[in-house]
């Protein structure tokens, strides 16, 4: 607008000025027809010029809308992830020992998978010495018999076995897997998962809510296995499986012996996490 009044008071003057001025009609009439003509142009600028900022701020005003609908959807997103986290938060206990659950029976796979690689090499050496075994006595026209000294092998295959019955625990099937998991611990008792076998058998009975068999079956990791990787989480368990029974002094001693004797492991975080939760103090990691 004052662009358009500059303009319009400056052609005003230039009109002025020269209707004022001794020159001749013709001359007079020129000039004014030029003026005119400048002023035309000079109003279709400013009009053009008006319409840019009008589309200008037609764009803003756009960007302004859907920036605030942004905000407010960025909002509601954040209203719902606090409402997460507070459902968490209130069912964390529950939570927590599914996941560790689902994260114990993946790092016992890893387990499976290491001693599976581990005894790869033998049983492919093995296999290959019975082979050219049986091949040279058919050959020789020789009965077929087992190596000397071979021990008949077992019904099942340890791996198969354990397995099987550690699908069938993280399944919910906890029927089939404690039957697999006995089986296990009759047939390969000396083996390096015999203990998870022991361990799992307790997690059935704590989720069956069975608690004082539950201990029982966590005992025995503790008392049969000393160098079991199962040490910290059966006596977490245990502990937990002592509080769910009321004995809180008891759980509290279990709850402290797994911060003492297994520092640094997500055991000894979740004891610590209890401790808390049920006031009491926690001692200094065993050094």
């Amino acid at each position: 607008m004052r662009i358009r009044l500059i303009s319009l008071t400056a052609a005003g003057v230039a009109v002025a000025l020269a209707l004022l001025a001794p020159v001749p009609a013709a001359a007079q009439k020129k000039e004014i027809i030029q003026l005119q003509a400048d002023m035309a142009r000079l109003m279709q600028t400013q009009r053009e010029l008006q319409r840019t900022v009008d589309e200008k701020n037609a764009v803003l005003k756009t960007l302004v809308e859907q920036s605030l609908d942004a905000i407010n959807k960025l909002n509601t997103s954040l209203g719902m992830l606090q409402k997460s986290v507070q459902d968490v938060q209130a069912n964390s206990g529950s939570r927590i020992d599914t996941l560790t659950i689902q994260v114990q029976a993946l790092a016992d796979n890893l387990d499976e998978v290491k001693s599976r690689l581990a005894k790869l090499n033998q049983q492919v050496g093995d296999a290959q010495s019975v082979l050219q075994s049986l091949d040279a006595k058919i050959a020789g026209g020789a009965p077929v018999q087992p190596p000397p000294g071979a021990a008949p092998a077992p019904p099942p295959s340890a791996d198969a076995l354990y397995s099987s019955a550690l699908r069938d625990y993280t399944g919910g099937k906890y029927d089939l897997a404690r039957q697999q998991f006995l089986d296990y611990l009759k047939y390969f008792p000396e083996n390096d998962l015999a203990s998870n076998s022991q361990f799992y058998l307790g997690e059935i009975l704590y989720a069956n809510r069975q608690y004082p068999e539950a201990i029982g079956e966590y005992d025995k990791v503790l008392d049969n296995y000393p160098k079991s990787n199962k040490l910290g989480a059966a006596r977490l368990k245990k502990g937990m499986a002592l509080l769910e029974l009321g004995q809180k002094a008891s759980a509290l001693r279990e709850l402290r012996e797994v911060v003492r004797r297994h520092p640094a492991t997500e055991e000894e975080r979740r004891a610590r996490a209890k401790l808390r939760e049920l006031g009491a103090t926690a001692p200094a990691p065993k050094g």
